[in-house]
């Protein structure tokens, strides 16, 4: 679930294949359901609230209009089920990670492909922009991954774990990265080298994700 720019929706994204629209006060539909052909893994409003991203198990991503519930483009077609779909910070584009083993950026508007998949050894988990939408970062079966977004080349060598990397996210002034992964352990890197920065964060279980504050002086995991 994610709010709005503005604080006052919430869309959610479920297994029974519907995204939809929430008053954030009342928990009131706002919308009619966005509807998939398989669960959907993810849901996220563009920077401005006016468009909603899915991702989906049917093999596709997919952008909706907020106010209408239709559809505005062809769907993001992948190899299958696109795990997370995100957008840029202008809302401009589209950065898709799906289990096909691939990292896709789309054009928003149009639906098209706006570079070759970026190719992983395994299943992308996640995938972002950088806080300046310069950068992609990808998390996928063993490490954390730095992409130029315009290009598609690999920027830093491969952030690693002992496991599924489950998340990776930057921090607010783009200069470090976290991770989450199912070895235990989050860890902090620098975003520009790949280089670890702090000793790795244990827990005694899987990690699900890790994030930074607001402000990127802490980071909160969940496990």
């Amino acid at each position: 679930a994610q709010f709005s720019p503005d604080g006052r929706r919430i869309v959610t994204a479920s297994r029974d294949g519907i995204a939809r629209v929430w008053d954030a006060e009342t928990g009131q539909p706002l919308t009619e359901p966005m509807k998939h052909k398989s669960g959907v893994n993810s849901a996220q409003f563009s920077p401005d609230g006016k468009w909603i991203v899915t991702a989906s198990d049917d093999d596709t991503a997919q952008v909706w209009d907020v106010q209408s519930s239709e559809a505005l483009t062809e769907p993001m077609q992948h190899n299958g089920p696109v795990t997370s779909a995100q957008f840029s910070p202008d809302g401009k584009r589209i950065v898709t990670a799906s289990a096909d083993n691939t990292t896709r950026v789309w054009d928003a508007q149009s639906g098209h492909p706006l570079t070759e998949p970026l190719k992983h050894r395994g299943g992308v988990n996640s995938a972002q922009f950088s806080p300046d939408g310069k950068r992609i970062l990808t998390a996928d079966w063993g490490a954390a991954r730095v992409w130029d977004a315009q290009t598609g080349q690999l920027l830093t060598e491969p952030m690693k774990h002992n496991n599924k990397v489950e998340s990776a996210q930057f921090s607010p002034d783009g200069k470090r990265i976290v991770t989450a992964s199912w070895d235990y352990t989050a860890r902090v890197w620098d975003a520009k080298t790949g280089q670890l920065l702090t000793e790795p964060i244990k827990h005694n279980s899987r990690l699900r994700s890790a994030q930074f504050s607001p402000d990127g002086k802490r980071v909160v995991t969940a496990s």
